[in-house]
């Protein structure tokens, strides 16, 4: 029986998560390094698969403030895709890039916000390139936007979008390390259950829950 739901995941299908995240993990350190004309790289990710409460209790105050880039999934493969961005890593951005820092999120200009985009939708793509290339499938990407708000308000989002089948988000941690100065990383990844079926199908979970 295929899943019905993020929690039917098991071992199996969080071991091929983290063969996605592996890979998609190289790209974005190899994309980011490009781009910033520095070293980059990225630690070993990790994956969970949370609570709306544990998500946010793993990762800060629910009143802390936080960017994100956004993207929906299309083609063989529907869903969102999400980027955290801390204030650390928004800065050694826009220092590389700009030569330039910023106190808080409400300050960040337009400049500074395309700029954050950008690297947000080069970090997306790089594990959405990974999907396609493990399952031979095709992604599209939609333009991604940016949303400045407190960390719980941003995790709200794929609550809602998914809220109908689970109550789980699925995470995938790790640290960026540049110029040896770590920062942390988080990406969302959810697919909807169909698609999560095809890609467990393409990537050779078993099923053996049952007719």
């Amino acid at each position: 029986m295929k899943i019905q739901s993020y929690e039917e995941m098991g071992a199996e299908e969080l071991d091929i998560i983290r063969e996605i995240a592996s890979i998609g993990t190289g790209y974005a350190a190899t994309s980011l390094a490009n781009m910033l004309g520095r070293e980059v790289r990225m630690t070993i990710p990790e994956i969970n698969l949370l609570g709306y409460t544990e998500s946010i209790d793993k990762m800060g105050d629910p009143e802390e403030g936080v960017a994100a880039v956004l993207t929906q999934m299309s083609g063989d493969i529907e869903g969102i895709m999400l980027f955290l961005l801390r204030l650390d890593f928004i800065n050694e951005v826009l220092s590389k890039m700009l030569g330039q820092t910023v106190e808080c999120y409400e300050e960040l200009s337009e400049m500074e916000i395309s700029v954050l985009t950008e690297v947000g939708n080069i970090i997306i793509s790089s594990y959405a390139n990974a999907i396609s290339q493990l399952a031979g499938i095709r992604i599209k990407l939609s333009v991604p936007g940016v949303s400045v708000n407190m960390l719980g308000g941003i995790l709200s989002v794929p609550m809602v979008e998914f809220g109908y089948v689970t109550d789980k988000l699925l995470l995938i941690d790790g640290q960026l390390l540049v110029d040896q100065k770590r920062l942390n990383s988080t990406i969302l990844m959810m697919p909807e259950i169909e698609s999560l079926n095809v890609l467990m199908q393409k990537l050779g979970a078993v099923y053996e829950r049952g007719n």
